[in-house]
């Protein structure tokens, strides 16, 4: 599949579930995976910073492909079930805010920090996003049907960073290519300063 229709697919699938999710009246009773499937998709804040993963991954090629986003996920689910548990972590939704900052500019000063440098970061902006879904999940939900939703739905937002960059790669080559990926993320980083500003 190329780049672009493969990018096309995922923003698609991301587009369509929250409106069957909408569709559809949940309570706590029986939230599951749609409710978790939906809640990264409700923020602004969750779906930069996970598309930013997905585009700083493929900006960087190698292992950090798929270790970047694999390292985000499993730390975001870590969060969340610091966040289920009770457990508190300080200015999460600043936290989150700034993952938005960081990743964006990250993108756009084309950063290459040492792989596990790489991996350390996002996870880390990974426990403030998990956190946060933890928190907000319906106290009777089914909590591993809603986990998977917010875990799947995290990994599709990153594969649609992936598939976006490589689109860039394809529709413009050499030095074009890599100045449109650098604004994108400075778009993003620039969005982030403003959930800061009004958070």
């Amino acid at each position: 599949m190329k780049p672009l229709s493969f990018a096309s697919v995922i923003v698609a699938v991301a587009l369509a579930v929250p409106a069957a999710a909408h569709a559809h009246t949940f309570g706590a009773h029986d939230a599951g995976f749609v409710h978790g499937f939906s809640h990264p998709l409700g923020g602004l804040d969750h779906l930069l910073a996970m598309v930013a993963v997905g585009l700083w991954a493929a900006q960087r090629g190698g292992k950090a492909l798929w270790a970047l986003p694999a390292a985000f996920v499993a730390a975001m689910i870590g969060g969340g079930l610091l966040g289920v548990a009770g457990i508190d972590l300080p200015a999460v939704e600043l936290g989150i805010a700034l993952s938005v900052v960081a990743l964006g500019g990250l993108i756009a000063l084309q950063a290459r920090l040492p792989l596990l440098a790489s991996v350390g970061t996002v996870a880390l902006f990974a426990l403030f996003h998990g956190h946060a879904h933890g928190v907000e999940m319906p106290d009777a939900a089914a909590p591993l049907l809603y986990g998977a939703g917010f875990a799947l739905a995290t990994a599709l937002l990153h594969g649609a960073g992936v598939g976006a960059a490589l689109s860039l790669r394809g529709l413009a080559q050499g030095r074009v290519g890599v100045a449109l990926l650098r604004g994108v993320g400075a778009l993003i980083g620039l969005g982030g300063v403003a959930l800061v500003a009004l958070g």
